[in-house]
């Protein structure tokens, strides 16, 4: 047998390999794609639907579309004050950690100073540490501060809880960054708070939209921190409506306006993913293409 013709049939072995893995590959993606969708589609369909249809043809599609049940929800279950309470919490929340996280891990990355890795490995220790383990100790504090059922008490807890992970994903995203581009800047006269501000936090977007949306699930899905620091029913937070609707509608069996708030909340988690999905991608693959 020639050495052509060896090299010919294992090429089409090779070839007819790759097919199979690439078949089964796509086998396992769509079985997954299916588990995620479908309970997701199934609560939009349900949010449309009577309690009477809910419980007779739970997997039927709706006689029509009963969007009344979602005002109801709005209104009646006070889910526009808890949408309007989680915004606020959530986006003070993450303007903070975005802001404090980046200069944190802009620091870390770009220079070398005496406890420059010690401080690094406690924000990568805060990571592994439980939460639940600081409940008790968090509540006194914020009991002795004053801070206890308030917003920006709140939001001061959620930049402490959120900045760990962030400083620990800018910290490796900055090291990727050209660093001759921040030493142009400083060569042209601009300080280390201009070149940062102007130079580097531009070219860090994609990190800061990735991590951005990586705390913008947390914090928007974040139930034990306000449950027990946030007990005033008129700063509940989204998660917190969420239960009280589930217990106060269960009792009622109003089972089409609980599917309504569900997909109320789930709606600006999915709408923040469809509109940064790419932006998440490019952030979490930059250090690999570098």
């Amino acid at each position: 047998m020639s050495k052509s013709s060896a090299q010919g049939e294992g090429g089409k072995e090779k070839s007819s390999e790759g097919k199979i893995l690439n078949v089964f590959s796509h086998g396992v993606l769509i079985i997954w794609a299916i588990l995620v969708v479908m309970p997701l589609l199934w609560a939009i369909m349900t949010s449309f639907k009577t309690d009477d249809s809910i419980l007779s043809t739970p997997w039927a599609l709706p006689d029509k579309l009963h969007f009344e049940n979602w005002s109801r929800a709005w209104s009646q279950a006070h889910m526009s004050e808890y949408f309007l309470n989680t915004i606020v919490v959530v986006g003070g929340s993450l303007i903070g950690t975005l802001l404090l996280g980046s200069m944190a891990a802009y620091v870390l990355a770009r220079f070398d100073f005496p406890g420059n890795r010690f401080v690094y490995y406690l924000f990568i220790g805060g990571m592994s540490f439980p939460i639940i383990l600081a409940l008790v100790p968090l509540f006194f504090v914020m009991n002795n501060m004053g801070l206890l059922n308030t917003t920006h008490g709140l939001i001061l807890v959620y930049i402490a809880y959120s900045m760990p992970f962030t400083v620990f994903f800018l910290t490796a995203f900055f090291r990727t960054l050209p660093g001759s581009v921040a030493e142009a800047a400083m060569l042209d006269g601009a300080s280390h708070t201009r070149t940062f501000f102007q130079v580097m936090l531009p070219m860090a977007k994609p990190g800061l939209i990735s991590v951005g949306i990586f705390n913008f699930l947390g914090q928007w899905n974040q139930y034990m921190l306000p449950t027990v620091l946030n007990s005033d029913p008129d700063h509940r937070v989204l998660s917190q409506g969420l239960v009280e609707l589930a217990n106060s509608q269960g009792y009622k069996g109003d089972w089409s306006g609980l599917f309504a708030g569900l997909v109320m909340a789930m709606l600006p988690v999915l709408a923040a993913y469809i509109v940064f999905q790419r932006q998440v991608v490019a952030g979490l693959t930059a250090g690999a293409v570098k």
